[in-house]
């Protein structure tokens, strides 16, 4: 009796090694798979600067003094545009690597939407890629046009620029104008989708929302500053303009002033993290967590900023 139970007891006691093995190798695997998130901004003279919350900022070096305007990221990848048809890629935000854009025209944007990056800028320029490496050159409606926002929802694609200019697509390649539709002349500088609406934000305070991207709404922004960029994120849209403007709403038809502590221009806005980030002129950049209070933050630069994008 007692070799049977000594038995019994050596294997209960090899069973609870095996599993507490098991154990620890299932908790080193899952300590492994992390992420890195990551905000990038960009703006002149090839400015490039990372940060991980938002609040303290590191100084990058993109290899060009060209002016950057926009950023994205998919496909594992950071894509930044600026002037001259610059296209800079990087996997972490520390090391760039310049591509060939086949373009020479200034680009004014970016976004990462349907699989796919699509950068538009100056002369009705548009530029697709699946990778972000090689790029492939569309054709807009009016070529007279320098475009400035880049969107894609509701299965269509928006981009908006000078005169009040708004033109759509279903796949990329032909475009149709609905600059009629926007009841506008003023330039546009941005535009976004979500929350199932479009948005287009453009000087002395221009709003416009959409559902489809055809029919657009006059919206009352209650300023006459002029906005560059604008987000959605925590169930709040928000814009940032001129003499540090920024207007926060929940449905992009009522917007409401909020005070940014700075009279600079905020040309820049995203979301990441628990975190809103704002950049503008003077190396200007605000963050803050609901969208309505926010604090200044020391960026290591005076070069002004024109959009910020976040890795996640």
């Amino acid at each position: 009796m007692n070799k049977v139970l000594y038995i019994i007891l050596i294997s209960l006691f090899s069973l609870t090694v095996i599993s507490c093995g098991e154990k620890e190798e299932s908790t080193d695997s899952t300590a492994t798979t992390t992420s890195n998130p990551l905000f990038v901004a960009v703006g002149d003279n090839g400015t490039i600067i990372t940060s991980s919350d938002g609040t303290t900022w590191t100084s990058r070096t993109s290899g060009t003094t060209e002016k950057l305007r926009g950023g994205a990221y998919g496909k594992s990848t950071l894509v930044v545009v600026g002037f001259s048809g610059t296209i800079l890629t990087s996997s972490d935000g520390i090391s760039w690597t310049s591509r060939t854009s086949g373009t020479s025209n200034n680009l004014g944007n970016i976004t990462y939407k349907n699989n796919t990056f699509m950068a538009v800028g100056n002369s009705g320029t548009i530029l697709t890629s699946s990778d972000g490496t090689g790029w492939t050159t569309k054709t807009s409606t009016d070529t007279t046009k320098n475009l400035w926002g880049v969107t894609y929802g509701n299965s269509t694609w928006v981009t908006n620029g000078d005169n009040g200019s708004i033109f759509t697509s279903s796949d990329g390649t032909s475009w149709d104008n609905r600059t009629s539709a926007s009841v506008t002349t003023e330039e546009f500088n941005e535009v976004i989708y979500e929350n199932s609406t479009f948005v287009a934000f453009g000087n002395n305070g221009t709003i416009r929302t959409s559902s489809d991207g055809t029919t657009w709404d006059n919206r009352t922004s209650g300023t006459s500053n002029n906005l560059p960029g604008g987000t959605y994120a925590n169930s709040a849209f928000v814009a940032v303009g001129n003499n540090g403007t920024i207007l926060t709403s929940s449905d992009a038809i009522t917007w409401t002033s909020r005070t940014s502590g700075t009279s600079n221009k905020l040309r820049g806005v995203t979301y990441g993290n628990g975190t809103f980030v704002a950049v503008g002129n003077s190396g200007t950049i605000l963050t803050s967590s609901d969208g309505t209070t926010w604090t200044s933050r020391t960026s290591g630069t005076s070069e002004n900023f024109r959009r910020v994008a976040y890795k996640e």
